[in-house]
């Protein structure tokens, strides 16, 4: 069992930068891949971003790719997005999510969620 709690959200302008950390409990942080997915107002949850369980191999969907940085602090058991130049379209409810074994791309995939941290870019 893995629990996770995502931190700093918050509403900034374009063009702007903030960076979500996702906090796990437990001892086994390490053996989860970790991703970073996010919802709009009326749309699905879709993939944003991925990291395997050493953090040696990372993922991104091609809207952020190049804006946004996943990384992970296994002795700290916590995964971060640094998000860099963000577009109005970028607003959403942000979730870090865990899955045992290899990286994925897909929601269906993961087994443990937090609860989702807002993020608001305004134009």
């Amino acid at each position: 069992q893995v629990q996770l709690v995502e931190s700093g959200g918050g509403l900034v302008q374009a063009g702007g930068s903030l960076r979500l950390s996702c906090a796990a409990s437990g001892r086994t942080f390490s053996r989860y891949a970790m991703g970073w997915f996010r919802q709009a107002p009326g749309k699905e949850r879709e993939f944003v971003a991925a990291i395997s369980r050493s953090g040696t191999s990372t993922y991104y969907a091609d809207s952020v790719k190049g804006r946004f940085t996943i990384s992970r602090d296994n002795a700290k058991n916590t995964v971060y997005l640094q998000m860099n130049s963000l577009k109005p379209e970028d607003t959403a409810v942000y979730y870090c999510a865990a899955r045992g074994g290899i990286t994925s791309m897909t929601v269906d995939e993961y087994d443990y969620w937090g609860q989702g941290a807002q993020v608001t870019v305004s134009s």
